[in-house]
């Protein structure tokens, strides 16, 4: 069944209004009819599935039938560091790890980034990251959109670090700790502070709700230089291994978040 992402002010007691492209992809591409039911969200709340009664004027009006649970989202935040990749890379990483569960993706250049940020392009690539996010939010039916910042420096990541309950990144050198040890010590660390993981936790992201908020930070094709690591240590990281095969930065990013999500129980794994 067909899922769209709308504004909360198109919600009404019992109706919601599908306006915009959203409107346009049900009319134009979809042909959609009235009777017809799709599934609406926005992305924090509430979500619900609705018929469709009229189509006009470019904008679906469609009463609310059932109000639906928001309880398809991992019980622990993951956000991915991902810096800038060649081509579109970053469009694969944000859509492959929006289907598995990330919940924020943060790009940034670091000194081994090959790609050349254009500052005067930023927008316009943000706004197709974040189209590119939304899209794979509503075909694997998640209930809310990652969000995706504007591109940052080193120095900005390592300030957002602070903001984590458990910072890591992938490192190939020999110190370098196995990473499911520290989601095993994070989760367990979390558990016993009941923080996001408790049995019949609400799994929605809802404003308010403390959740556990892991970071991933994943290196350029050349991966990280020794100075780097040490600001990134300095910070409170922690350098971690994804395995003695050596992979390549956009699956580095699907691995790491693979592993935390399954670890958390939320892909077989052991809460």
């Amino acid at each position: 069944m067909q899922r769209y992402f709308i504004q909360p002010e198109q919600f009404s007691a019992d109706h919601v209004k599908i306006s915009g492209d959203d409107a346009h992809h049900l009319i134009r591409v979809m042909r959609a009819k009235a009777g017809d039911r799709v599934i609406v969200s926005d992305g924090a709340l509430q979500e619900a599935l609705v018929v469709i009664r009229t189509l006009e004027g470019g904008e679906v009006d469609a009463e609310i039938e059932e109000r639906l649970p928001m309880d398809r989202e991992p019980s622990v935040d993951v956000w991915i560091a991902q810096s800038l990749p060649k081509g579109d890379k970053m469009e694969l990483v944000i859509q492959k790890g929006t289907e598995i569960g990330a919940a924020r993706f943060i790009p940034f250049s670091s000194e081994r980034t090959v790609v050349q940020w254009d500052a005067k392009k930023e927008g316009k690539r943000l706004d197709r990251w974040q189209k590119i996010a939304k899209e794979a939010a509503e075909q694997a039916h998640r209930n809310r959109i990652p969000a995706v910042d504007a591109v940052r420096n080193w120095k900005g990541l390592m300030e957002l670090a602070a903001a984590a309950d458990a910072a890591w990144f992938c490192y190939e050198k020999q110190d370098a700790q196995e990473l499911r040890a520290l989601i095993r010590s994070a989760l367990l660390k979390s558990a016993t502070a009941g923080q996001g993981l408790e049995a019949g936790a609400d799994k929605s992201g809802a404003p308010g709700q403390e959740r556990l908020k892991l970071l991933l930070i994943v290196g350029p094709e050349g991966g990280f230089t020794e100075r780097e690591a040490a600001l990134a240590e300095e910070a409170g990281c922690r350098a971690v291994s994804l395995g003695k095969r050596i992979l390549r930065t956009e699956t580095a990013a699907m691995v790491g978040l693979t592993c935390i999500l399954y670890e958390a129980g939320e892909m077989g794994g052991e809460e």
